[in-house]
């Protein structure tokens, strides 16, 4: 006959990270909505090599800062939810990165891209989030008692950095392209109205992606965070 015991499998929120967790679902969400906000609000801004902080250009920049500060609160919120169930030395140091991610998102939203400092923000809140999520991911995986549950915040969490390295990638063409067509490096973006032809413009389009794959991460922590129950019942084995 089997027999069941009950496991910890992880800690039960609190009201607070409970609220926490609500508020990161919300965040991430409003977050990828004011993005397709403000596409259809500067349609002007052509999403194959117009970056989303270059929105700060147009008619609609409060709308950009709310964007940024949606994905900081997001951010922040997820990391307060989940700061109980992350144990490993690993996993708290990836909280510790989804923080500073979250500063340099806030960044974003004070700082537009005519300032100085929202390349610092960039270089903050850009690299620091796909390894943070790497890191939590990992941690939270040993108390997911369903392998789907496992997959799919591994899954979300890969797609952060592939992401990442798709923009990267994009980047570098558009640039070589750029030049090979011609076209001046020196040259601000706000000044040109449109590239020359021959250039491989998808920078975009990825960076929009690395903004939906970022906050698609945080829900699906979130979210599991408000599915898992804090006791799970595991079998152990057969009694005969």
């Amino acid at each position: 006959m089997s027999y069941m015991l009950e496991k910890e499998t992880a800690k039960p929120l609190t009201a607070t990270q409970l609220a926490a967790a609500c508020v990161a679902l919300a965040g991430a969400a409003a977050t990828v909505l004011l993005l397709a906000g403000l596409h259809l609000l500067s349609p002007e801004f052509d999403l194959r090599w117009r970056m989303v902080s270059e929105y700060a250009n147009g008619h609609y920049g409060w709308v950009l800062s709310l964007m940024f500060a949606s994905w900081a609160v997001s951010s922040w919120s997820v990391a307060l939810a989940i700061r109980s169930r992350v144990e490993s030395r690993d996993g708290r140091i990836g909280l510790v990165l989804l923080a500073v991610s979250g500063l340099g998102e806030a960044g974003g939203s004070v700082f537009d891209l005519n300032n100085p400092l929202h390349d610092v923000a960039g270089a903050l809140g850009i690299p620091c989030l796909p390894v943070a999520a790497m890191l939590i991911s990992v941690s939270l995986g040993h108390t997911r008692p369903r392998p789907n549950a496992r997959r799919v915040l591994l899954l979300t969490a890969n797609l952060t950095w592939v992401s990442l390295a798709l923009l990267v990638v994009t980047f570098i063409v558009m640039i070589v392209t750029y030049v090979q067509a011609g076209g001046d490096v020196t040259t601000a973006s706000s000044k040109v109205p449109a590239l020359p032809s021959g250039v491989i413009a998808l920078v975009g389009l990825t960076n929009r992606l690395l903004v939906v794959a970022d906050c698609l991460w945080v829900a699906v922590v979130a979210g599991q965070a408000i599915s898992l129950p804090g006791r799970a019942l595991v079998a152990l084995g057969t009694a005969r």
